[in-house]
C-alpha cells in the first residue's frame, strides 16, 4: 500500500511541476483566447525526429522556459510519433493531421509556430542550438 500511495504521490507531483502542455488543440485555443496568450503550437516527432528531441531536452524542459511559459504563452504540441507504443489516439491523431495541413503543410519538422488568439500566424521557427533565454527572445520577437 505504501509503494501505491508513494507512486501516486510521485505521479502528481510530476504533473504538477510538468510544463502545462494542453491535452487538446481546442482546451489551448480556448485557453489562450480566455488567457489573452500567444499559442505556442510545435510539430514534433517525438520517437525519431533527432532536432525534436534535443528541442524538447535543450529548450522545452528547461526550468527557464517552464518558468516563463507557464506565465506567458499556452502550449500545444501536435505530435507524429512513428512507433507502435507511442501510437496517439485517433482522435489526436486526426486532430494533429488537421493542423498540419493548415500550418505545416510542407511537413517540416520541429517546426514551432507562434499563434495569437484569432489563430493568425505571428512567425514560425524550428530548432536552434541557442539558450533558453535567447529561444524565449525569438518566439517573444514574433509576438510584439
Amino acid at each position: 500500500m505504501k509503494k501505491i500511495i508513494s507512486l501516486v504521490l510521485f505521479l502528481f507531483s510530476a504533473v504538477a511541476f510538468s510544463q502545462n502542455w494542453q491535452p487538446t488543440y481546442g482546451e489551448a485555443l480556448a485557453c489562450a483566447k480566455e488567457n489573452n496568450k500567444p499559442m505556442i503550437l510545435v510539430f514534433s516527432g517525438s520517437d525519431w525526429c533527432a532536432p525534436c528531441i534535443k528541442l524538447d531536452k535543450s529548450i522545452w524542459q528547461s526550468e527557464e522556459f517552464k518558468s516563463y511559459a507557464k506565465e506567458n504563452y499556452v502550449l500545444y504540441r501536435a505530435d507524429f510519433p512513428r512507433k507502435k507504443n507511442n501510437r496517439l489516439s485517433e482522435e489526436i491523431t486526426a486532430q494533429n493531421n488537421q493542423l498540419a495541413e493548415r500550418f505545416n503543410a510542407k511537413g517540416h519538422f520541429p517546426l514551432v509556430v507562434v499563434l495569437n488568439e484569432n489563430e493568425e500566424v505571428l512567425g514560425t521557427t524550428g530548432y536552434k542550438k541557442i539558450t533558453p533565454t535567447a529561444y524565449i527572445s525569438l518566439l517573444n520577437t514574433m509576438i510584439k
